[in-house]
């Protein structure tokens, strides 16, 4: 700041400075050397010569309030001129608070035990102070914590004790009043229970507090919180730990609510300062200070938890974030900016006067002179300056949640009338229904048990008991819900996310009622359902590179191994879901999904990858002149998975067998490979705390269950050049090389190229394809009348006849079948029909594993979804063209098959 500021004229500000508040004259008279400098200009100069006041006196006490009245001095004559904006302002006494605290506590400990490092004592900054946005005569809100670990100690005493003594000094060195002044009031308040607990925290006892017992309010007061003198290590274990009960990754909907309530407790208590004019509370007052704030904090509290930029601690910063991020208009947050910066401005105007921490309109003369000191005719003309701003706040203030006060009418209670209630929702077993309903009620379920969550709960109750009547199985999408009820560990913010999201609820009935796939992930997981709340989570998932960037991103700095693996679950599962509510819902193609969730699947393997890797790299180093590779089959490297594939993969590394890791605890190369390959399919597969992602097949890989794990390219190009059997080419047909460097990538893509179109006998081949056919009927029958892929005509029987011709005519060879079969079909191999009956058959394999995952026939009231979402009309359509399908397919399959007596 001190380096952009050139000479400005400040003898304005001066002469109102003098004029119109006296605890500036008295500043400016006390110290004519600063006075002299700011009437010559020379703001920049001023800043510095304040912030070096006091620093060659070892009395700390008169030292910190001579630096004080100096810093106050400049800013507020750099304020009123206008050379300063509000940032700079509250910034200075901010960071001039922090100083003064880190001196107070190392002078208090250095004092009493001055052989020990002042260590094991941090303070917490909260509320302005925190978030740098100190006013002019701010108290500070601060948290005094220790660590009974660390604390340097008296003889003969106990950590609480000296805890205790140091704080009480660091509050007596700022606030105690002198001839030089003061420097802060401290406000301790804002700790736990203020009334019974001491002023200084073990920093433990404090996260035990805030992770169990803490009220709504303090979370908001926590946005702002920030580690600010003392014990960096004490202060950062602290935030580090509370930074779950801040930041919530379930979008918290009650914030409203509770913020909203705390706004009409304070309008209550400050009544007389409601009303715009004079004794009109700028802080307190509608559409003040406080509504700014609070309207910025209950976005951040909603959303910060899944999106890190929210969570800017200063209200500006915020406005500002919230809108960048769309969660706020560029309007309104343009609005409230000016809005903030004006009535901080004028706050500090009140305050300058005397000194007082004071955010009300005096009456009288006195408002004149606040209004003449920031440059207006009168007390009116700064009413009026007001008035637009205020009126705007308040507005925008009120329509955070229009309904919030209004009580929903709520189910009854009574046995009869809920029966009948229930009945005229739709539900054609009202009595059954109605026992659920008191199930609920009843509270035996664990997230009923709060208080909060019943009333949450039961506010939610009409609209979901409608949502539900409404959908095609009102039993079905009932029962379902009650798994949720049941298996949620506390509900508050799931059942007021959906009473504050109708849309929302409409889709957890549809899903309900269609999809017990993802009704069970609920079940387990109902946390994927806030990532429905954007429009975007029904758009077509980005290319893999842009969601390896997004699945990479942290949350929170300092990740461990641990922590990668819980946050990309969370995010490839929110994004699978999303997928298959896509298909549920009528938002997208069965067909463009399956190649989502493939591209998703990728893009967490890399990822994943890419952090076992690291982890194992700790340990073991890294093979010089080795990577290791992916080789993706199946359907994965078809790049068209349903939500249930599983992840076929062949490890592979490049190099020498020679070459030996460079880490602590060096390994040959095929151990480093073939002990890396398993920590690769763990973080894929195994379950966390964030639930399971993949399993993953590697039997495919050469020589199979008997091979190595991971070979080296050469091996593996030396295997499929001369002991592949029939079925291994045929499954390298769908093989698509999906983790590692460009160079090896290409380096494998043309070991498969060189194995697809290598020469081989067309009987053989044939014949070995037949014979694999049957064995794989043989041990897996199709599971049901509609098992899409093993049943006679079905998508296994097309594989075979493609693959079998991809080999035998060596055309078409492209992993993705939807590709491969034009190809053959234009040289007279495949007829016309069978890309549709792909598409068809897809289509199906896609819904079904969604809405009927053991393959039976879909549940009446579905039918009509998994036909639409095929793209028939309805069911007896869908099954018409279910049976062309296969006996399109059956006769290819036939008369690809029969070639091998032919020939």
């Amino acid at each position: 700041m001190n380096d952009t500021l050139g000479d400005v004229n400040l003898n304005d500000a001066l002469a109102r400075a003098r004029q119109h508040a006296p605890f500036l004259r008295q500043r400016l008279e006390s110290d004519p050397a600063l006075a002299h400098m700011l009437a010559a200009g020379r703001l920049a100069d001023a800043l510095v010569m304040a912030g070096n006041t006091g620093d060659d006196i070892d009395d700390v006490g008169i030292a910190l309030r001579r630096q004080r009245s100096a810093v106050a001095t400049v800013l507020a004559i750099g304020d009123l001129a206008g050379a300063l904006p509000l940032e700079a302002v509250v910034e200075g006494l901010s960071d001039l608070a922090d100083r003064a605290l880190e001196r107070a506590i190392t002078a208090a400990m250095l004092a009493r035990t001055p052989d020990e490092a002042p260590r094991g004592f941090a303070v917490i900054a909260l509320g302005k102070h925190g978030s740098r946005e100190l006013n002019y005569s701010s108290d500070i809100d601060v948290l005094f914590l220790y660590d009974p670990r660390t604390l340097p100690l008296k003889p003969r005493e106990d950590h609480q004790q000296a805890a205790l003594r140091i704080g009480q000094k660091v509050v007596e060195q700022l606030q105690a009043r002198t001839s030089d002044g003061y420097v802060f009031r401290v406000d301790l308040r804002l700790r736990p229970s203020p009334e019974v607990t001491p002023i200084a925290l073990p920093v433990d006892a404090a996260i035990s507090y805030y992770e169990s017992q803490a009220l709504p309010w303090e979370r908001a007061a926590f946005i702002r919180a920030r580690f600010v003198a003392g014990d960096a290590a004490v202060g950062r274990y602290f935030l580090d730990a509370i930074h779950p009960f801040v930041w919530r990754r379930s979008l918290d909907f009650g914030a409203i609510g509770e913020i909203r309530s705390i706004t009409g407790r304070i309008r209550d208590h400050y009544a007389q300062g409601q009303a715009l004019g004079p004794r009109y509370d700028l802080k307190r007052g509608r559409g003040g200070i406080r509504e700014i704030e609070f309207f910025a904090q209950a976005h951040q509290l909603i959303h910060g938890g899944r999106e890190p930029a929210l969570r800017a601690p200063a209200t500006l910063d915020a406005l500002a974030a919230l809108a960048a991020g769309g969660r706020i208009s560029e309007a309104q947050a343009a609005m409230l900016s000016e809005a903030y910066r004006l009535f901080r401005t004028v706050e500090h105007r009140l305050q300058m006067v005397d000194d007082r921490q004071t955010h009300s309109l005096p009456e009288g003369a006195a408002l004149d002179n606040v209004a003449r000191l920031h440059g207006l005719a009168d007390g009116p003309a700064l009413v009026d300056l007001l008035a637009p701003h205020v009126a705007k706040v308040a507005a925008n203030y009120d329509a955070l949640a229009d309904d919030d006060d209004e009580q929903n009418a709520r189910l009854p209670r009574d046995a009869a009338p809920l029966e009948e209630a229930l009945a005229r929702a739709g539900f054609s077993e009202a009595e059954a229904a109605r026992q659920r309903v008191e199930s609920w009620r009843s509270g035996r379920a664990r997230s009923l048990q709060a208080g909060a969550a019943r009333e949450a709960f039961e506010a939610l109750l009409p609209a979901l008991i409608e949502a539900l009547g409404a959908s095609p199985d009102p039993a079905r999408a009932l029962n379902r819900f009650d798994d949720i009820v049941e298996k949620l560990p506390g509900g508050v913010n799931f059942y007021r996310l959906l009473e504050a999201r109708p849309a929302l609820l409409q889709i957890l009935a549809t899903v309900l009622a269609h999809a017990p796939t993802l009704a069970e992930q609920l079940g387990r997981r109902p946390g994927l359902l806030d990532g429905l709340i954007d429009a975007s989570a029904f758009d077509p998932p980005p290319e893999v590179d842009r969601l390896i960037a997004a699945f990479s991103r942290p949350e929170r700095d300092g990740e461990d191994y641990q922590m990668v693996l819980d946050r990309v679950r969370r995010r490839v599962n929110e994004r699978r879901f999303a997928l298959g509510a896509q298909v549920v819902l009528a938002r997208s193609e069965p067909i463009d999904v399956a190649h989502g969730y493939a591209r998703v699947a990728e893009a967490a393997l890399n990822v994943l990858a890419d952090a076992a890797i690291a982890e194992f790299a700790a340990q073991h180093g890294r093979v010089p002149g080795g990577e290791l590779l992916v080789l993706g089959l199946g359907r994965l490297g078809g790049a068209a998975l349903t939500h249930a594939s599983d992840l076929d993969l062949v490890y592979l590394f490049t190099g020498s067998h020679e070459a030996v890791s460079d880490g602590r605890r060096p390994l040959s190369a095929t151990d480093y490979f073939n002990r890396l390959a398993p920590r690769v399919s763990s973080a894929l597969s195994v379950p966390t705390a964030a639930g399971p992602l993949y399993e993953v097949d590697t039997r495919l890989r050469p020589h199979g269950g008997d091979g190595l794990l991971a070979v080296s390219l050469e091996s593996f190009a030396t295997y499929q050049r001369e002991r592949a059997w029939t079925f291994e080419h045929m499954a390298l047909t769908r093989a698509r090389p999906v983790y590692g460097s460009a160079d090896g990538r290409a380096a494998l893509q043309a070991i498969v190229d060189a194995a697809l179109c290598s020469p081989r006998d067309p009987a053989v081949l044939t014949a070995d394809a037949a014979r694999m056919r049957a064995e794989v009927a043989r041990h897996k029958p199709p599971a049901g009348p509609f098992d899409i892929k093993m049943g006679e005509g079905g998508l296994v029987d097309l594989e075979f006849a493609i693959h079998t011709l991809q080999l035998r005519e060596g055309i078409g060879i492209d992993p993705r079948l939807e590709c491969a079969i034009p190809v053959l079909t234009d040289a007279g191999f495949v007829p016309a029909g069978i890309r549709d009956a792909l598409r068809l058959l897809t289509a199906m394999l896609v819904t079904m594993r969604l809405v009927s995952p053991a393959s039976a026939e879909p549940p009446e009231a579905s039918r009509a979804l998994v036909a639409r979402a095929c793209g028939v009309e309805d069911w007896d359509a869908l099954l018409a063209a279910h049976d062309a399908a296969r006996q399109s397919v059956s006769a290819l399959w036939r008369s690809v098959a029969q070639t091998a007596g032919d020939e």
